[in-house]
């Protein structure tokens, strides 16, 4: 019983603070729901990764009328060393437009 292996958690490329920048650089006037929905987040992480974001320097919001409008901000730079001295510009660039639909592989088998 107790020497089966544990069941290996999921992982991903982005973290969840790039998910929620991408999400708000795609749909700028995006409640937090909406984010969090998109993100399979719940409200409270992305309200508080919002502020991450906010108090980083990522983005700003400004309220319009009952909604909050999130900007991007231009040239801001990646945290970790590795990507040192890379815009945040070329990672949403990569995942501005949803990606183009893959052709169907060829079945058939070649003569």
């Amino acid at each position: 019983m107790g020497d089966e292996p544990l069941p290996k958690a999921p992982w991903t490329f982005l973290t969840s603070h790039a998910r929620v920048l991408l999400t708000l650089a795609r749909n700028p006037g995006a409640r937090v729901r909406e984010v969090a929905e998109t993100c399979l987040l719940t409200e409270r992480t992305v309200q508080s990764i919002v502020a991450d974001l906010e108090e980083g320097g990522y983005l700003s919001r400004a309220r319009e009328g009952r909604r909050n409008h999130y900007r991007i901000t231009p040239g801001a730079k990646f945290r970790h060393p590795a990507e040192a001295g890379r815009d945040i510009a070329d990672l949403l660039a990569l995942f501005a437009e949803e990606p183009a639909e893959q052709p169907a592989e060829n079945t058939q088998s070649p003569r």
